[in-house]
């Protein structure tokens, strides 16, 4: 035989692809599951879903993978895993005709649609598996330098709505400049739409660009079919209040020792979120509300 032999490497030497575990809406490999937090130089971990994605599910080769400090927080309300925190979700009832009619709201709502009267403002669907991380650094990179947002999280975004719609609300003003880019996802399973995230232009800080965004994402959610907007956590966000009708639970887990520094740093996230009780308690206490393609009702309400 004329030539040279292949000469084969041993099957050791090649690279080979971590695997993917697919949970929810997520995806992850050992590579790209945890992302580094820290408080007061207190290293700990959470998922790349953390800062930008609601309802985050949880397995056990996930738990028994991740390192300690291992944080998840937003478990789904129908998920056996998780502790009820001492934060909340915010929702907004939109199918409620007392929303948009009491009198502090529709005060408020008039003054802003007669600040942005003569703006542009639009509305866009688009599918998640079309979304990249160019687009969302496109939409939201200022948004994510500013609140320290990793990119981890943001490929986590990507991920999470390959099989979820993605909605997009922008207004410009009168010289077509960008005021807002807000994002939130759609939901149907839990009849929501989550705000996600909004990104705005500090120029026209004193005409409320955030509030703005969680009005007309309030009203596309009552045109095209789903009751509640999800504002998210609400205890460090007073602007909210003037949407909120309803609360969710939070639901979460802490896997820590329960000597580590962060532990017992009564500063720390977890002392602030957490009962002491609650450090290491996988499963929650009360019976997990069976879940179809309705919400789960909130749990209270307020005025």
């Amino acid at each position: 035989m004329n030539g040279t032999l292949y000469q084969f490497k041993p099957a050791n030497l090649f690279s080979t692809a971590p695997r993917v575990r697919h949970v929810g809406y997520q995806s992850w490999t050992e590579d790209n599951l945890l992302v580094e937090s820290d408080h007061n130089d207190i290293l700990y971990y959470t998922t790349r879903w953390d800062a930008l994605c609601p309802y985050i599910n949880v397995s056990d080769e996930m738990m028994a993978f991740a390192p300690r400090p291992f944080v998840v927080y937003a478990l789904p309300p129908d998920s056996p895993y998780g502790v009820p925190i001492n934060d909340k979700y915010g929702l907004v009832d939109t199918f409620a005709e007392d929303f948009w009619t009491e009198a502090r709201r529709e005060r408020k709502f008039r003054e802003l649609d007669k600040q942005y009267k003569h703006f542009t403002y639009t509305e866009e669907v688009i599918p998640g598996s079309q979304l990249t991380v160019d687009d969302m650094f496109e939409m939201g990179g200022e948004h994510f330098a500013n609140y320290c947002i990793d990119d981890r999280e943001v490929e986590g975004f990507v991920d999470y709505v390959r099989d979820l719609e993605v909605l997009v609300l922008r207004v410009r003003d009168t010289e077509g400049e960008l005021v807002l880019t807000d994002v939130s996802i759609l939901l149907p399973k839990y009849n929501q739409l989550y705000g996600s995230f909004c990104q705005w232009n500090r120029a026209h800080k004193n005409r409320s660009p955030g509030i703005y965004a969680c009005l007309q994402a309030c009203r596309w959610a009552a045109k095209n079919g789903l009751r509640y907007y999800n504002l998210g956590p609400v205890d460090d966000y007073g602007y909210k209040a003037l949407f909120v009708t309803d609360f969710e639970p939070i639901y979460a887990m802490a896997l820590i020792d329960p000597d580590h520094p962060l532990a017992t740093d009564p500063t720390s996230p977890l002392v602030t979120d957490f009962k002491p009780e609650q450090f290491n308690q996988v499963f929650r206490d009360e019976p997990v509300c069976s879940q179809t393609d309705e919400a789960i009702a909130p749990l209270a309400m307020v005025g």
